[in-house]
């Protein structure tokens, strides 16, 4: 084999080794869809900031033990897993990725952590590979199939739009408060903040906007055939209404500030200046019990756990088994 044969093949050699390599690499970093019907969290979740998200035998979470920093562990609370060393909310599953809003760094985090703050981003479930998806100042956010419904805010505006999660395609939908939170097979159910609190549903599929139903609603929760939500009209009491029935049934006359659905039970805050109380009940209204005399907040749920905070204090969880009422603090420790 003469000089010039040895050149050309080694030349070849290395352009196939080259293409290999940015083949590879192309597959590498390339964004898998998530399967038909994903919804990255519950409208309960993110209507409470969004600190708990369950997914696929884990519950990732911001850590409030640890200066709100993601972690992940099982439902019934073992194998805890320190994910980053940023303050995060609104978390979102789905796939392969985790999504969230990191906004404050831990006193430990590096230089890197601190370039990324208040920015929404996805990552592996496992935490690494994360990258900024935009720095708007996300409001809430949810995760319905392959896109990102995003409501943000800045100075003097307010936009709502979608994004894919391989940020090949970003969308305007209104330049108004949408709440996406509440979501299921492929819409968006949200109330009305314009002009009327009526229930609209939002198709994800085409971007086309129904009314649904003319009630007087604020942060609307899908659980099966119905919609939960806060009766703005009688004073916040809590309601129910049934997409297919098209009846509403009344589940306390108390004046709520929060609540969250799932797994047969609602957990919401009694407001009231002489006695404030966390409360719990099924989801038909019975069994209404006191959980905790005072305030609290932030109330979010897994299949095994609620979790809630007390108003005014950022730095404490408390969780009880799910259709519980002895509850105590939350306190989670990587291994």
């Amino acid at each position: 084999m003469n000089k010039t044969v040895k050149i050309v093949l080694a030349t070849v050699i290395c352009v196939l080794l080259l293409a290999g390599l940015g083949i590879a690499s192309m597959f590498a970093n390339r964004i898998s869809m998530n399967p038909d019907g994903t919804v990255g969290n519950s409208a309960g979740n993110l209507n409470n900031e969004g600190l708990f998200c369950e997914y696929d035998g884990r519950v990732y979470f911001s850590n409030t033990a640890d200066h709100g920093c993601l972690y992940s562990m099982t439902p019934d609370e073992t194998d805890v897993v320190q994910l980053n060393q940023m303050q995060v909310r609104n978390i979102l599953a789905g796939g392969k990725y985790l999504y969230f809003y990191q906004f404050n760094a831990a006193p430990q985090s590096g230089p890197g952590q601190i370039e990324g703050m208040r920015s929404f981003c996805r990552s592996k479930l496992n935490g690494s590979n994360v990258t900024t998806l935009t720095r708007d100042v996300v409001v809430t956010g949810q995760l319905v199939n392959n896109y990102l419904y995003l409501l943000t805010s800045k100075a003097s505006s307010t936009s709502f739009y979608k994004l894919k999660i391989d940020e090949s395609e970003q969308v305007d939908l209104a330049n108004y408060n949408i709440n996406p939170a509440c979501a299921g097979n492929g819409v968006i159910y949200y109330n009305g903040t314009q002009e009327d609190h009526y229930l609209y549903a939002l198709n994800t599929a085409n971007d086309v906007t129904t009314e649904l139903w003319r009630g007087n609603l604020w942060y609307p929760c899908l659980d099966g055939d119905y919609i939960y939500y806060m009766d703005v009209a009688e004073n916040y009491r809590l309601c129910r209404y049934s997409l297919t029935q098209n009846e509403v049934q009344v589940l306390t006359n108390d004046r709520v500030d929060c609540f969250n659905v799932g797994n047969g039970y609602i957990y919401y805050q009694k407001n009231d200046s002489v006695s404030p109380q966390l409360k719990c009940m099924r989801t038909d209204g019975s069994d209404n019990r006191v959980v905790a005399e005072g305030n609290y907040t932030r109330i979010n749920m897994t299949s095994r756990y609620v979790y809630f905070q007390a108003f005014g204090d950022e730095l404490t969880t408390y969780h009880i088994p799910l259709g519980g009422t002895a509850y105590s603090v939350f306190s989670p420790a990587a291994k």
